[in-house]
């Protein structure tokens, strides 16, 4: 027997997501249910090539039938009923904020901490960080594990996505009113999109640095250690699927290009793509989308410090920076702690 499986969201881009990644990684479920609300329920959603499955009423949803709840909806939704399927009995995985900074819910990168999985059972509900955290920690932790880095300069530049269906709506439809000499529309972001960059992921806190900011760094020492320093810029760029980020590390062992690249070759969830001075040496967001690792290329000496390295990574945002990362969650607590 498998498990009884729920996704909440599952019309969204995340919930879309995570039932693709279940149907592909035959993860062991004998049921999957789809969950929504208002609108969503009772519209179709695919589930592996040939399954279909109908959106079921969230509100109405007894969770003391499932094993695992996926959650892929707002922080108002989450507040709303993750307690209610956790003191049910269902362990929960929530893509969202809600409960990553909560020092009794266990903040998880299976590549980088799934030992955190342990304490599960405090709460029944485990968390998954941002999707530019998850691209950072996956990195950073093989060249931790080697050369201990003491601090991380990065720049993100995050895909539209991010930001859900209405922001890659917004991207289209600005690029095609530019094109038509159209009035171009502001909604889901503060600044225009299209055609353009802007230095702002969510709202600004007092110290000047934006909560996107924050949370990678809050989310790196929580996952990774607490002892290393975060400088971090967030930017939304008009992209539709796929993160970038540019990274300098700064470590207490001496570290070269050339060693750190191997360091960072052997270490599970990446996959490097290093041939300086040629285009074909390097990845960019458009070739990863779809695809699992997060991808490393540009790795050179920061002569800048003492310990220095500088690399470029790419990832797929929806797929490793949110489901996929979810699903091996998952995979961890069936294989581990969970019992059929």
């Amino acid at each position: 027997m498998g498990y009884t499986v729920a996704v909440i969201g599952a019309t969204g881009n995340v919930g879309r997501e995570i039932l693709n990644t279940l149907a592909e990684r035959k993860f062991p479920a004998d049921t999957v249910i789809a969950l929504g609300m208002d609108r969503a329920v009772g519209h179709e959603v695919s589930y592996g090539d040939d399954g279909v499955l109908k959106v079921q009423d969230l509100t109405k949803f007894d969770f003391s039938t499932a094993d695992i709840a996926f959650m892929a909806v707002d922080a108002k939704l989450v507040a709303a009923h993750a307690s209610r399927a956790a003191t049910s009995g269902c362990v929960v995985i929530d893509t969202g904020p809600t409960f990553r900074m909560d020092p009794d819910v266990p903040l998880v990168v299976p590549e980088v901490n799934p030992q955190a999985l342990a304490g599960y059972k405090q709460r029944y509900i485990v968390a998954a960080p941002n999707a530019a955290t998850i691209q950072l920690v996956i990195a950073l932790k093989p060249l931790h594990d080697r050369y201990t880095v003491r601090r991380a300069v990065v720049a993100t530049y995050q895909a539209v996505s991010g930001e859900g269906k209405d922001a890659m709506d917004e991207l289209f439809t600005q690029t095609r009113a530019i094109f038509v000499a159209d009035p171009v529309v502001k909604s889901a972001f503060p600044k225009q999109i299209a055609f353009n960059v802007i230095p702002q992921i969510d709202g600004f806190l007092d110290d000047g640095s934006t909560n996107a900011e924050w949370m990678l760094n809050v989310e790196t020492r929580k996952i990774l250690d607490p002892k290393i320093k975060i400088a971090a810029t967030c930017v939304r760029v008009p992209v539709f699927i796929g993160d970038a980020a540019s990274v300098h590390v700064e470590t207490e062992q001496e570290i070269n290009a050339d060693d750190a690249l191997e360091v960072l070759r052997a270490a599970p969830g990446l996959s490097v793509l290093d041939k300086p001075g040629t285009p074909e040496g390097y990845i960019t967001p458009v070739e990863v989308a779809g695809e699992n690792p997060v991808f490393i290329s540009r790795i050179r000496d920061d002569v800048t410090v003492e310990n220095g390295l500088a690399f470029w990574s790419v990832a797929d945002n929806l797929r490793k920076g949110a489901a996929l990362n979810a699903v091996q969650i998952a995979e961890i607590l069936a294989r581990d702690y969970l019992e059929e």
